[in-house]
Order: C-alpha cells, then structure tokens, then sequence
C-alpha cells in the first residue's frame, strides 16, 4: 500500500492509547466539510509513502506506542489492506480502524480475522439524508449492515458524527435512532475549511448541548468531542 501521511505520535486519535496514524489516498464519497480532500482529489500531488517505510517505523517505536490508526480517505477502498493489517499485527501493534462504512464486507473479513482492535465508523446524518452530505448516492444498505456488524461485534467501536450546520436537531435524531444501543457515540465539531462550498455557520454550544441530551435518549454513552 502507499498512503498520503503519516502522524508518528498521537495522544487522541486512539482512545487510551499512544499510536501513530496513516492516511490512506482516495474517498467513494465527497464530504463537503472534509479536512482531508487532498486525499481523495489532486493525489497526483501528493508525496506517498510506501507501507515498507511505515512498517520500518513502527518496527523502531516497539515499546513507544501502542497501536496504529488507519484512516483516510477510506481505507478499505484498497484491496491490500487486509495484507498490510497482518504485517502491523505481527509487529505486535493493536489497530484502529476509520471507515464510513461503505464496505461491510472488509469489516466482517477483518473483525473475523481478529485484525482490528477497535473501529471507528462515521455517521454522516439520517440515512435518507446522506447524498446531501457526501455528495455522491450511496449504498444505504450497505452502511446498516456495517452497523450492525460492528453493533454486534465484540472488539471496541465508536460511532461519530460532524455536527454539521446543515445538519437539523431532528436529522440528528434521527440518525441517532438508526445506532440505538451503541456502545459509544461521538459528536463532532464542524470546523470550516478553507475549501468549504458551503459557508455556513457553525451549531452553537447550546445546539451541541441539546444534540448530547437527544443523544442520550438512545445511547447512553454518548459525549461531546472538542466542541468548545
């Protein structure tokens, strides 16, 4: 595999553990609030690095951190992830998994191979809402199945949501319902980037703390990340 980046010490992005991230390259949807569109657009641009270098740096870190976040882009677009998993893990390193849950089918594969230690899938809004957000038609099919796969597995997850400004308090609801009974949910900041199409306004702290209340009628777990 060849990945768009690499963070080689991260204290959040791993809940309770020290990692390092990779970025993988290429996204199937276009989130018009993404951080990350260098990922999935202009890629030609991009300075890779080859899984070997990221294999050879978590080699020398054994003992110095604890796992390794894979994240993107989407990382499982790419058919090779499953290979590059087994290599981490038999360095001995836990691993994180992002995905937004287009690919059901991988997740199963590598939660029944024991190749992730915890998932974190993203909730991008109600499911009939979602081409709005991502920009692209979406399978809805196939992120209930990776909900439910990952509702009922027994390693560690998080769902998580950007409370978007085009995102209502009964959007929001609903998507929540759709997760009832997660193990934990996540609320996000939207953070405007430069590329935004959309120029709006972020929710204000009363709106998070009304989405956290709705929240916690369906999971009890649910709490605000970096909103203030």
């Amino acid at each position: 595999m060849k990945f768009g980046g690499l963070i080689k010490n991260s204290f959040v992005d791993y809940p309770n553990e020290i990692s390092a991230v990779v970025f993988t390259i290429g996204c199937n949807f276009d989130c018009w609030y993404c951080h990350n569109k260098e990922l999935y657009k202009n890629t030609e641009n991009l300075n890779t690095i080859d899984e070997n270098e990221v294999l050879d740096f978590l080699n020398t870190r054994k003992g110095l951190i604890d796992g390794l976040v894979i994240t993107g882009g989407e990382p499982t677009l790419h058919p090779d992830l499953k290979d590059f998993i087994v290599k981490v893990k038999k360095l001995g390193y836990k691993v994180k998994l992002d995905s937004n849950g287009t690919n059901p089918k991988m997740l199963q594969d590598l939660i029944d191979n024991k190749l992730v230690d915890f998932i974190a899938m993203d909730i991008k809004t109600s499911l009939s809402k979602y081409p709005s957000i991502v920009g692209r038609e979406v399978d809805l099919d196939k992120i209930k199945q990776s909900i439910d796969i990952i509702k009922s597995s027994k390693i560690n997850y998080e769902f998580r949501m950007t409370f978007s400004p085009d995102i209502t308090l009964k959007d929001f609801e609903n998507a929540v319902k759709e997760i009832t009974g997660a193990k934990s949910f996540a609320i996000q900041k939207y953070n405007p980037q430069k590329e935004d199409t959309k120029k709006l306004t972020p929710h204000t702290l009363d709106d998070f703390k009304q989405s956290l209340d709705i929240a916690k009628k369906y999971i009890k777990n649910s709490f605000l990340r970096s909103v203030e």
